[in-house]
């Protein structure tokens, strides 16, 4: 394996991304801070090594990278966010949910399978959850009928794609489908896990912000059915009112 990521068959084969890549790579490893990465790696649970970026130098460095690039097709984005999956360091799959957030609109319905891989490898909040709200959500926003897979995905064995599932309308406000909201919250109202109750009570408080008494109303309803974390998130903001 090269510093840039393999170009195995799976991985289609970009111009764009061969040079995004090269400059990724220098860039970011030339940057790199072994001190502050051992503290990221610590604080992200192990999940994967890191360089040692913080946020705001990482973006400013991911500028000068893409400085001249033209806009990606979908084949790019795919090529682009593969090879920095297969790259062991945090930031390169940083920089990918960054570049798919920034692109969804130039992916299609065929997308959607690219970005469960990218969910299910070195799963965790940090990529899952901008990958559901902006990438996932924007994709079933574009196709609606992919709101079936979506309740395929919410029954998933795998936590990180029912989270998914969960996440992906948090951006929608007014646009809502507040009833399979509620449904893929009650299907997942007995979880065990942390990251699945977490996620519920975000997904409520957010549409609260829209339609706080369809949220009360709800929890009203059902509160007893969820966990006492799960509960305080939702009503977070709104409390539980009269």
């Amino acid at each position: 394996m090269t510093v840039t990521g393999p170009a195995t068959d799976d991985v289609p084969r970009s111009a764009l991304a061969d040079t995004l890549l090269e400059r990724l790579t220098a860039v970011y490893a030339g940057a790199a801070d072994p001190v502050r990465a051992d503290a990221m790696r610590a604080y992200m649970k192990d999940v994967a090594p890191f360089l040692g970026l913080p946020t705001p130098e990482r973006r400013a460095l991911s500028r000068t990278v893409l400085a001249g690039t033209p806009r990606p097709t979908e084949t790019d984005c795919t090529a682009v966010a593969l090879r920095c999956w297969a790259l062991p360091e945090r930031e390169y799959h940083y920089f990918a949910v960054d570049y798919l957030r920034r692109h969804a609109g130039r992916c299609s319905s065929p997308f959607l399978p690219v970005v469960r891989r990218l969910i299910t490898t070195a799963s965790w909040w940090d990529t899952v959850d901008p990958l559901a709200a902006h990438v996932v959500g924007a994709l079933v926003a574009a196709d609606p009928r992919l709101t079936a897979t979506m309740d395929d995905w919410i029954a998933d064995d795998d936590l990180w794609v029912a989270r998914t599932a969960l996440l992906h309308q948090l951006r929608r406000k007014d646009r809502t489908d507040a009833e399979r909201l509620f449904a893929y919250c009650l299907r997942q109202s007995g979880h065990p896990d942390f990251f699945i109750r977490k996620a519920i009570g975000w997904c409520l408080r957010e549409y609260a912000k829209t339609d706080p008494e369809a949220v009360r109303g709800f929890l009203a309803r059902e509160r007893g059915r969820f966990a006492p974390l799960t509960v305080r998130e939702a009503l977070r903001n709104i409390g539980a009112g009269g």
